[in-house]
């Protein structure tokens, strides 16, 4: 019963054996998975891999800077190598709704753009406004800008919010949690304090799995994938003093009670 619930299938990392990939997965014991988009091309190779595989759901995104046109040459995805008309691929995304899980990951990155803080403000206010009509779950990326996107967020009438990754300390955190959102644990906790004192402030009912794959690994020098969301739940089980069963359990059922 698990769930990976952001990752990057589009990535050339899987480009050479995907079905392996998912192949693992499933083996596991991974339910389902939700490949998201960033940019106009990974948003249609994202819908094309839900409809090629049953367990592989859609989140379509609009990341901070490759709507300013800044992706980097080496993330591995297709690029966006000049600024996309917003309302252009709001309507790309209106259109397909029916076919999506949720919208994201949208919101904003002051660690990679240190120019452009205003332009990345508002738009990250018209995709709230947007996902506020559409009605459909929304997956947070803030990196360096997480108390900008919490103020934003409170200040709108979403409910269901994902905070993707999130790297706030623990004021942030516990605001986020006072504001019913959810936070998705990365596998690299197994590496990384501040996730694991995430998962001890955090009640479990807002508790979600993530890989954000092929970044993140839990292994080091080793490309992540959806397989290894076991090692989450593993420190999960270990910091909440559950059993392993319990956790996958209530993290299921988080998952259906947010997207579905």
């Amino acid at each position: 019963m698990l769930v990976d619930v952001h990752a990057h299938l589009s990535h050339e990392k899987f480009s050479k054996d995907l079905d392996k990939v998912l192949e693992r997965a499933k083996k596991v014991g991974i339910k389902e998975i939700i490949t998201s988009g960033v940019n106009v091309p990974t948003n249609r190779e994202a819908l094309k891999l839900s409809e090629k595989y049953d367990f592989v759901k859609t989140s379509l995104g609009l990341y901070p800077i490759d709507l300013l046109g800044l992706g980097s040459d080496e993330s591995g995805l297709s690029r966006q190598v000049e600024p996309f008309v917003l309302e252009d691929e709001l309507k790309f995304i209106k259109k397909n709704k029916d076919k999506i899980i949720s919208i994201g990951e949208v919101g904003m990155d002051f660690a990679w753009d240190k120019k452009h803080h205003d332009k990345q403000k508002k738009n990250f206010e018209k995709i709230i406004t947007f996902a506020e009509k559409l009605k459909k779950p929304i997956i947070i990326h803030s990196r360096k800008a997480e108390k900008e996107c919490l103020d934003l967020l409170e200040s709108s009438k979403l409910k269901k919010v994902l905070l993707h990754c999130f790297s706030g300390n623990k004021k942030l955190i516990k605001k986020g949690e006072d504001l019913g959102y959810c936070f998705s644990i990365p596998a690299i906790i197994i590496r990384l304090q501040h996730f694991q004192t995430l998962v001890e402030m955090v009640d479990m009912g807002k508790i979600l799995t993530e890989t954000d794959a092929p970044w993140l690994s839990p292994y080091p020098g080793k490309r992540n994938e959806p397989s290894f969301i076991v090692e989450t739940i593993k420190k999960i089980t270990e910091i909440k003093k559950l059993t392993k069963e319990e956790v996958e359990k209530i993290i299921f059922m988080n998952y259906k009670r947010f997207f579905l």
